[in-house]
């Protein structure tokens, strides 16, 4: 069973100003309507291989 990938935890997820397509993606470098990672596995068929948790604790 693959993890879930929670795109709002990476470093590379980004909120944007359009609202057909809210959300983005740096390591992918897209915006989408809906998470990157459903974006991705739809795409590719396999889990984001750039998920990268943000450190909070700086």
């Amino acid at each position: 069973m693959e993890k879930r990938v929670v795109c709002q935890k990476c470093v590379y997820y980004f909120v944007t100003w359009e609202a057909s397509r809210p959300h983005g993606c740096n390591a992918y470098g897209f915006k989408s309507p809906v998470l990157p990672s459903i974006t991705v596995k739809n795409s590719s068929g396999e889990a984001c291989k750039f998920f990268s948790l943000k450190n909070h604790n700086k």
